[in-house]
């Protein structure tokens, strides 16, 4: 098994490698020359860690490497993130992969609730004529529309 991500991660340099745009501020870090970024064999290292280009399919096969194999077990958003961060870093990762897990269908399906059961409903009682119950209910703000950005509810 150590192998074959051996291997998934080589493919993942060979697509960084082959990357070439570089963020405003990573730019601003690499002409700042104080150790903490460098680039070796067109890989760029922020802190020790590889810097990912913005490429969507280069973000997604880390993201898919790091949640969807059998040994990592779908960590939630922030042990991923700790995962990651160990090796890779990219302006927003951190809103990636909260992004990632909350989409991921097997990991909502599986996620524990932490709100308590709502209680029961109870209907009220049917009124013997017009204007004997009366609700109210304002929903706002709402985006401006002819100057208002309320809705009024009356039920009788």
């Amino acid at each position: 098994m150590i192998k074959k991500k051996t291997v998934e991660e080589n493919d993942i340099l060979k697509e960084i490698r082959k990357n070439t745009t570089r963020e405003k501020e990573v730019v601003q870090a690499m002409n700042k020359e104080d150790g903490l970024t460098w680039e070796e064999d067109r890989v760029v290292y922020m802190e020790e860690r590889i810097y990912v280009p913005n490429n969507r399919k280069i973000k997604e096969e880390i993201l898919k490497e790091n949640h969807d194999l059998v040994d990592v077990e779908h960590p939630g958003q922030y042990r991923m993130l700790e995962l990651l961060k160990r090796t890779y870093w990219w302006p927003g990762l951190k809103e990636n992969v909260k992004r990632y897990v909350q989409g991921y269908f097997k990991c909502q399906q599986n996620k524990v609730q932490h709100q308590r059961k709502a209680g029961e409903l109870y209907p009220l009682e049917i009124p013997q004529g017009p204007w004997q119950e009366i609700s109210i209910d304002i929903v706002r703000p709402l985006p401006k529309s002819n100057g208002m950005d309320a809705i009024v509810i009356i039920v009788d």
